[in-house]
């Protein structure tokens, strides 16, 4: 019978169990979204067509973390003049502000499925704390990489006037909610 030297032994019980996994977000398969009320008349809607980040999950230990970066000047809500509009001044000013981030350190469980993240959202140049909820949340070998891949649709309330952006309120709507399809591949 072979014995393990003893500082193999101890090196065993230093090393975790499981690590957690790092992925990145999957850009084609994650648009952050946005509606917001105008004018009493209608929700309208907007998209961005740039994101980025990493996420790291370890289910076993339940814990994680999240960091989405949002390209603000890949705004599009579907008309170039509206675009630019809102890109301005009166709304998210892209040139001083390029970015719209998301990060947390504490993903929120039901058993194995990841169902929030409370974090920080950096809009506008402010940073608020933000709980986002998450439904559907499924990893699995992707069906045509086979990679391991995750998925979720994530969403969140916030009021805009908290972030700085006031301009028409309360015509255009204060409360704005938020919500994305987001995809990721395991590194």
């Amino acid at each position: 019978m072979h014995k393990l030297p003893i500082s193999l032994l101890a090196a065993l019980f230093v090393l975790p169990a499981c690590a957690a996994d790092s992925y990145t977000i999957d850009p084609t398969h994650t648009w952050p979204m946005f509606e917001v009320n105008h004018l009493g008349y209608s929700t309208q809607r907007g998209r961005f067509d740039k994101t980025s980040g990493k996420i790291t999950l370890d289910i076993a230990t339940k814990k994680g973390s999240v960091d989405i970066t949002i390209d603000a000047n890949s705004l599009d809500m579907g008309f170039d003049k509206w675009n630019e509009h809102m890109k301005g001044r009166d709304f998210f000013q892209v040139a001083e502000y390029p970015t719209i981030r998301f990060t947390s350190d504490n993903l929120l469980f039901d058993g194995d499925k990841v169902v929030g993240a409370e974090g920080e959202l950096t809009l506008h140049g402010v940073t608020q704390p933000l709980t986002l909820r998450v439904d559907n949340f499924k990893c699995a070998p992707h069906p045509m990489t086979r990679k391991m891949h995750c998925g979720a649709d994530i969403s969140a309330t916030i009021e805009r006037t908290q972030y700085g952006m006031s301009r028409f309120v309360p015509m255009v709507g204060d409360e704005v909610k938020l919500y994305s399809p987001i995809e990721a591949d395991k590194d």
